[in-house]
């Protein structure tokens, strides 16, 4: 069994970082937070949102325009 890419508590934090900066409209902020995720946990992140139909550009894009992901 292929054992699933695990996603670090402090890139959970960016992440949330990432879509709080970008809900403000500071992409520069977001663009910091989303480069501080490691790769492994991009991976898990990626996996997870892919099984739920999502993806993580749109969860950016929709907090840049006011929409809660």
């Amino acid at each position: 069994m292929r054992r699933s890419p695990q996603i670090q508590p402090l890139s959970a934090v960016h992440l949330r970082e990432a879509l709080e900066a970008a809900r403000a409209g500071d992409v520069p902020a977001s663009l910091y937070h989303v480069m501080r995720i490691d790769n492994e946990s991009w991976d898990g992140m990626h996996q997870r949102l892919n099984e739920l139909g999502a993806h993580l550009t749109a969860l950016l894009a929709d907090s840049m325009n006011g929409r809660t992901p």
